[in-house]
């Protein structure tokens, strides 16, 4: 069995969507000082590096993150490389091997530099892919960038594909050195009640 951690770290260096809120730790009590043990308080977006988004993230009637089923972050997946043009949209001719039969299908990019080096030009993806992906029977999509449509996109219709088909959505993942192929994912969020998202510990397991 061998684990591959999928999740970039998390730090006062993180970026976050620009106008959101970065992570920020303040250390209430500390061991060095006398106290009887060290205490953080964290605050950030919920939609820091790697996390899920809830349907109330883009539909105002959609699930909020704590009644999302927690199967669809948990089970067999399979991880694909795409290769469009930087700033543009992934469609179902840019999937290096094609759409496979899977219910969870994880997508490289390659196009996003890292939550500590920030780039405005990742790709997002085309809304008829997603409807592609539905039909194939896909419940869940993750991808290596901050959002599934690009960052200057107001009407975000590529999250609107999802919100109608009732498809899971998966941000920030690292999948650059993760070959092709098939793992199971694990990669639950939190059960915060009424939230728009949820960062999540996104795990790889092969038994390669």
């Amino acid at each position: 069995m061998n684990l591959i951690d999928i999740t970039p770290v998390i730090s006062e260096r993180t970026l976050v969507y620009p106008g959101d809120t970065r992570p920020t730790r303040e250390v209430r009590w500390r061991l060095e000082d006398g106290d009887p043990v060290t205490l953080s308080t964290l605050r950030t977006s919920v939609h820091v590096g790697a996390h899920a988004d809830a349907p109330s993230h883009y539909g105002p009637s959609g699930r909020p993150i704590d009644a999302q089923p927690l199967e669809l972050y948990v089970g067999p997946c399979e991880v694909v490389k795409a290769r469009a043009p930087r700033g543009g949209l992934v469609g179902v001719r840019h999937l290096v091997d094609g759409i496979p039969e899977t219910e969870r299908l994880l997508i490289d990019t390659g196009s996003f530099d890292g939550v500590e080096d920030w780039n405005d030009d990742f790709c997002g993806l085309e809304p008829e892919l997603v409807d592609l992906l539905a039909e194939r029977g896909v419940r869940l999509v993750g991808i290596d960038t901050p959002s599934v449509d690009p960052q200057e996109s107001k009407d975000l219709p590529t999250h609107a594909r999802f919100l109608e088909h009732d498809l899971a959505i998966l941000e920030g993942l690292l999948l650059g050195d993760v070959p092709a192929g098939n793992y199971e994912l694990i990669a639950l969020p939190l059960p915060l009640e009424g939230f728009d998202a949820s960062p999540v510990r996104a795990i790889l397991r092969s038994f390669d």
